[in-house]
């Protein structure tokens, strides 16, 4: 399971303080906390910035990959911030995101294309958010044939199928559950990653509906999470998850982590 830890966003109010401080020991404790608890990437976001996006998020990547050894996820729909980003960027970055709406994908693709950064792919088109299974195959199949054709590997994208508060329609959680499994039965090789705390809004005791959300995705071939690394409960869950799914030869990452003392909640 790939996890994408995603507290270094500007909507979150202490991290917006410590970016407009500038207080790098503030941002760095929360990369160092997020990669110790397992994060693969951080992701970095200072999309509130209006102006100053691109040199916040610069300095961003400069100093989160001062602390930890692990790659960003570059949090913007603006292409000269993240071209920015990049330039200091060590490793090889996730962009997150492109979609299939013209105007993004347009402005985004002579970036990406013939690389090796990762991207994220949002299934959104012109037409808006998709809201049934069959919605979001269909853009996702015009979105991984499009990168495909422009020379990124079909393993270096990650479709986000976007997920959708139940709160809203009760199918939606389960429209999206589709989609996972279908699209990685469709395009073997293409990866799935999604923020899903979304599922949960607009309704109490959120952390439960997350957690179970995610070991339901797991279950239908999600790969990839941004999520809260920092929630033991949720990252034992997804051990436990990748296990059961046949996902774990030997359950040997269940037991490294049980041995590492992960499941002492």
């Amino acid at each position: 399971m790939l996890v994408v830890g995603e507290l270094i966003n500007a909507s979150r109010k202490p991290i917006a303080a410590a970016i407009e401080a500038q207080d790098a020991e503030a941002i760095q404790k929360v990369a160092r906390d997020q990669y110790d608890a397992g994060a693969d990437y951080i992701d970095v976001n200072a999309g509130i910035f209006v102006g100053k996006e691109a040199e916040y998020l610069e300095w961003l990547v400069k100093i989160v990959q001062e602390v930890v050894p692990a790659p960003c996820c570059i949090d913007s729909p603006d292409p000269k911030a993240i071209e920015r980003a990049l330039a200091v960027h060590q490793g090889t970055a996730m962009i997150n995101s492109i979609s299939l709406e013209k105007e993004r994908f347009e402005a985004m693709l002579p970036m990406l294309a013939g690389t090796e950064l990762k991207v994220v792919a949002l299934c959104m088109s012109d037409e808006g958010m998709p809201e049934t299974c069959a919605d979001r195959v269909q853009i996702a199949d015009r979105l991984i044939n499009s990168l495909v054709q422009k020379g990124i590997p079909l393993g270096n994208i990650y479709v986000d199928p976007l997920v959708q508060p139940v709160s809203t329609k009760s199918t939606f959680g389960v429209e999206f559950l589709n989609a996972i499994e279908e699209i990685m039965t469709k395009f073997p090789g293409v990866h799935t990653i999604c923020g899903l705390s979304n599922i949960s809004y607009g309704l109490p005791v959120r952390k439960l509906l997350n957690q179970n959300f995610a070991v339901m995705a797991i279950a239908k071939g999600l790969d990839s999470l941004i999520i809260n690394p920092l929630d033991k409960q949720m990252m034992a869950n997804l051990i436990a998850a990748e296990t059961l799914a046949g996902r774990d030869d030997y359950c040997m990452n269940y037991l490294k982590a049980y041995r590492e003392k992960r499941f002492e909640l």
